[in-house]
């Protein structure tokens, strides 16, 4: 059976890992991008190496609106959809009194509004084919909370229970929602912390070292496979042992 993927934030880090990941599993794949459109076109080049289609698609997910068009535009080109990644999403570092009630409000939008309105839409045409996975991709911070970005680790926390809620709705249609929470990771939104701070950073993991995007991808792969079909509504944590629950 033909399926297709739409990876939200595709051009770098865990997003095109994971759309890397799905294409090898047999997916065609749509990945959206802000402002990175040389590095999103580079990953559609790897996913059609790999033999799949690829659809790159210029999406702020900070325009509700826009995010269902690309959910729909990404559908059509696809011709059909089987599986959502909601991964895009950015870090901002500031104490939590000097968060802004514009900085609280693009993070929220941008984190979990964009995953709420894009599952939304998605659910339709996978709820059509009989086979859906939804993977929200959340973040230790989510667990642990954050005295640098309060807003971030909210909205973070909010993919958690959006999760357990889609899943409870679309359960009955077979389609799974799950949610992955990364530790520190080797991507560019940490790249700053890790030169900074990476031997200490280290010796905070159990496992000694930050994870590669494609550890992460890996798991979130495996969520959008016909192996995972039993699994629904949990949070996966992938984060070397930091934080063991």
């Amino acid at each position: 059976m033909k399926r297709c993927a739409l990876v939200t934030g595709g051009s770098r880090g865990i997003g095109a890992a994971t759309a890397l990941r799905l294409a090898a599993k047999g997916y065609d794949v749509a990945i959206t991008y802000r402002s990175q459109r040389l590095a999103a076109e580079a990953v559609a080049a790897e996913v059609e190496r790999l033999g799949r289609r690829a659809v790159v698609l210029q999406v702020d997910l900070a325009d509700p609106a826009r995010t269902r068009e690309g959910v729909r535009e990404a559908a059509d080109r696809l011709g059909g959809l089987h599986a959502l990644v909601n991964n895009a999403g950015y870090v901002q570092r500031v104490p939590w009194e000097e968060i802004s009630l514009e900085d609280w409000e693009r993070m929220h939008t941008v984190t979990l509004t964009a995953a709420f309105v894009a599952a939304q839409v998605a659910a339709p045409y996978m709820i059509e084919a009989g086979f859906g996975r939804i993977v929200n991709v959340s973040s230790l911070r989510a667990l642990t909370g954050s005295a640098h970005g309060a807003h971030y680790a909210a909205a973070k926390a909010g993919l958690l229970g959006l999760t357990k809620s889609l899943a409870a709705a679309l359960a009955p249609h077979g389609i799974t929602v799950n949610a992955v929470c990364p530790g520190f990771t080797a991507t560019d939104m940490n790249r700053e912390a890790l030169e900074r701070r990476g031997k200490e950073i280290a010796a905070q993991i159990p496992l000694g070292r930050a994870a590669e995007p494609e550890e992460v991808a890996a798991v979130i792969a495996f969520l959008c496979s016909d192996e995972a079909s039993y699994i629904t509504g949990e949070t996966i944590s992938v984060n070397g042992g930091i934080r063991m629950d």
